[in-house]
């Protein structure tokens, strides 16, 4: 059974950092990508950042602008997101997303596998 786990969440003031990480288990298949999205109270589910399994490829949602990194650990078959310059904006539950297909990996549809989520709240 495919599982996968994140963690790293938390609370941090205006302006900090977190690193969130995310484990996929239980896979008899090698991802064809990962991805990261997250959800305020009382909104819809969106799009964060997405890396396929190889590393070569990253897309990011423009709110990202710049202050958050997606990258893959194979070894570890971990995906981690890296949340620099932290705004309150950014109050969430964080999920993470495996996908065995390729396709539009924007949308919430393209994974078949998901987190159980991890909290990041942004606050002073």
């Amino acid at each position: 059974q495919v599982q996968v786990v994140e963690s790293g969440g938390g609370w941090v003031q205006p302006g900090g950092t977190l690193r969130l990480s995310c484990a996929i288990s239980g896979h008899t298949f090698s991802p064809y990508a990962m991805a990261w999205f997250r959800q305020a109270p009382g909104k819809e589910r969106e799009f964060v950042t997405a890396i396929t399994w190889d590393g070569y490829n990253r897309f990011s949602t423009q709110f990202v602008d710049g202050r958050f990194g997606i990258s893959v650990d194979n070894a570890k078959n971990t995906v981690y997101l890296q949340m620099d310059n932290l705004k309150p904006e950014a109050t969430a539950v964080y999920f993470c997303a495996a996908t065995a297909r390729s396709g539009a990996l924007r949308f919430v549809s393209a994974y078949e596998y998901w987190g159980q989520g991890t909290q990041v709240t942004v606050s002073s």
